[in-house]
Parts: C-alpha cells; structure tokens; sequence
C-alpha cells in the first residue's frame, strides 16, 4: 500500500513537468537565428533577460517584459515567434 501510494504521489508531481515544457519545431542549426541577434533583438522589444538558453528546439528566456512582468518564454530557433509564455501577473 506505501509503495502504491508512493507512486501516485510521484506521478503527480512529475506530470505537471512533463506538460510544462514547450514544443518547437525542429530545424537545422543553420538555419536557427544567431543567439546574440536573438537576445538583442528581445532587448530591442523591452525584455530584461535574466536568464537565455536553449531547452530542446526551442530559446527559452526568464526575466521581465516591458511592463516589469515576471515572464518565461520559449520561442522558435529560426522564426523568433513565441511558442509559449507564462507571465507572472
């Protein structure tokens, strides 16, 4: 029975991971925008960059937004469009 109710709880835990993370389309690094472009042209739009990575096919970015929000945004390596956001509101 522990080991049964050690397993839900673990599931339930690690399923709002799994969910969590972004889906980006696949394309070659070739074809991928330059990550310092990328990071400048963010700037250009108001984003204070705390933290820039690659996370699968997708650039992943915290820090804030124009507006001084809390945000967390995977955007496609080639296109720059946003692929999913979270903002703290």
């Amino acid at each position: 029975m522990k080991k049964l109710l050690l397993t839900a709880l673990i599931a339930a835990f690690a399923a709002p991971a799994a969910f969590a993370a972004a889906k980006c389309e696949t394309h070659p690094k070739s074809e991928w925008i330059k990550q310092e472009d990328f990071k400048k042209q963010l700037e250009g739009q108001g984003y204070k960059i705390d933290k820039f990575k690659v996370s699968g096919q997708c650039y992943e970015i915290y820090g804030k937004n124009k507006d001084d929000k809390k945000v967390e945004i995977y955007f496609d390596t080639k296109t720059g469009k946003p692929v999913k956001s979270e903002v703290q509101q």
